[in-house]
């Protein structure tokens, strides 16, 4: 799991803005260090589906005259990537997928917001194609791996991201979560993970994400610089559909969370096809739940009421969401048949079944929402299995890929489905030496608990420093 080799990475997001303003390194030389990190890194890993060379460094000096005058930002002049399903100006939002796609006229919001923070935007991370999957590898690209062990893959759908920060090319990256997409490339190269409250930060252009199921989120490798993140992209723009009420995470790091009411769950959320609870997993959560009884919080077994039907609420909105995406491409025919499969699905799902969807989910944040009469925090293994290789769901058909996927992640989806947060915290590594996670859910608005808990566990456990041996 780890070596004795000196750590190369990224110092992390809070240590580089620390840095920065104290004027102990510059942004040409952080930009430049994270820029030679990729070139030594990716061409093993296949983190970036693109990389802003000239234009970060462009970035980074202006950053380097706003600092010398005084300027203080809380991201002024730090390297940070962006998944590539994020609008960038003057760069093409593939999205995965292949094809010849024009360039975007202007900024997504959550970049906006990211340039406004005074963050160095050094590249575009892969993701499968329109973010279906967990596993990040496509025609387009190729296969994107684990820094851990590059036969596997770093999970998807953030997993660009995710393996860009867990190699330490960058402190942090953004990602975004339908089904689990940060949480889950998270839980499998050892990394905090945060899908945040639906309408925490926005998704414009877009009023809403696959109807309101994705969002965006943040990963690093410590509390800290996940919150962090997430404290500058947070926000909402004029004709977004969802809304949260203000809070400040970052806030929350290092602060005592209280006797907290902690329920386990290891209950599978109904699938259609068969999972199981990988055994190693399954210690590893209970391993958490230890360390939290231990630090006098009470931990009882106790399950979420998912319900058989609550597939039914996501399928109508992920297959409508992809059928939206494939009429965005300049050439359809170039997707993935599983990708077209699934657009084809989602027009069928349009109308009713979309509509009863989005209709029943107040009645559902009900019903499931009731386990918080009795309890704060649910942790829960994020995935059932450890991260398979990277060739797992490669000439599959559409229902065997459906199979793969239903084994290995049944877990995270349903709140995206509800739309609350969730934080993937690592929770150590299989016999093979493999990352494994858990997470913290919460009800709506509750992301300061699950971040102080968070930071709780990082302090006894202290994941961040685990690196992984160079496969690269």
């Amino acid at each position: 799991m780890t070596t004795p080799q000196a750590d190369t990475r990224a110092p992390g997001l809070a240590a580089e803005a620390a840095a920065l303003a104290a004027g102990a390194t510059t942004s040409v030389a952080a930009t430049r260090a994270a820029l030679d990190r990729i070139a030594a890194a990716d061409p093993a890993l296949n983190a970036f589906r693109s990389v802003r060379h000239e234009q970060a460094l462009a970035e980074a000096e202006q950053a380097d005259r706003r600092l010398a005058a005084g300027v203080r930002l809380p991201l002024l002049g730090v390297p940070v990537a962006v998944k590539d399903d994020t609008d960038i100006a003057q760069e093409v939002t593939a999205f995965g997928c292949a094809g010849e796609f024009t360039a975007c006229g202007q900024d997504a919001e959550v970049v906006r917001r990211l340039r406004a923070a005074g963050a160095v935007i050094v590249g575009k991370t892969n993701t499968p194609e329109l973010g279906q999957w967990p596993f990040t590898g496509g025609s387009a690209f190729g296969h994107t791996r684990n820094p851990w062990h590059r036969d596997h893959t770093p999970g998807g759908s953030s997993g660009g991201s995710a393996a860009a920060v867990a190699a330490g090319m960058v402190s942090a990256a953004l990602g975004s979560d339908g089904a689990g997409s940060v949480r889950i490339p998270a839980a499998w190269t050892n990394l905090v993970g945060i899908k945040p409250q639906r309408g925490r930060i926005s998704m414009w252009p877009d009023p809403e994400a696959f109807y309101g199921l994705t969002t965006h989120g943040t990963l690093a490798r410590t509390v800290a610089d996940a919150a962090l993140l997430l404290d500058a992209v947070a926000g909402g723009h004029v004709g977004d559909l969802h809304e949260a009420e203000s809070v400040t995470v970052s806030d929350a790091v290092g602060r005592d969370p209280g006797r907290l009411r902690v329920a386990l769950s290891f209950a599978l959320p109904y699938t259609a096809t068969r999972a199981r609870l990988h055994d190693e997993i399954r210690a590893s959560v209970e391993s958490l739940a230890g360390t939290l009884r231990a630090l006098g919080h009470e931990v009882t077994l106790a399950d979420p009421a998912y319900g058989k039907l609550l597939g039914l609420n996501f399928l109508p909105r992920s297959m409508a969401g992809i059928d939206d995406w494939v009429r965005r491409l300049p050439d359809p025919a170039l997707a993935d048949p599983r990708t077209r499969a699934n657009a084809r699905t989602g027009r069928l799902l349009r109308g009713r079944p979309l509509r009863a969807a989005r209709a029943a989910e107040p009645r559902i944040r009900r019903r499931i929402g009731s386990i918080f009469d009795r309890f704060d925090v649910i942790l829960a293994p994020t995935t059932a299995t450890p991260p398979p290789t990277v060739d797992a769901m490669d000439g599959l058909g559409g229902w065997a890929t459906d199979k793969v996927i239903t084994a290995a992640c049944p877990y995270t989806w349903p709140w995206n489905v509800l739309g609350w947060p969730s934080v993937n915290i690592p929770a150590g590594f299989t016999g093979a030496g493999l990352p494994v996670g858990a997470q913290l859910m919460g009800h709506e608005n509750t992301e300061p608990v699950l971040i102080s808990l968070a930071s709780q566990l990082e302090s006894e456990l202290r994941w961040d420093r685990h690196t992984p041996r160079r496969w690269w």
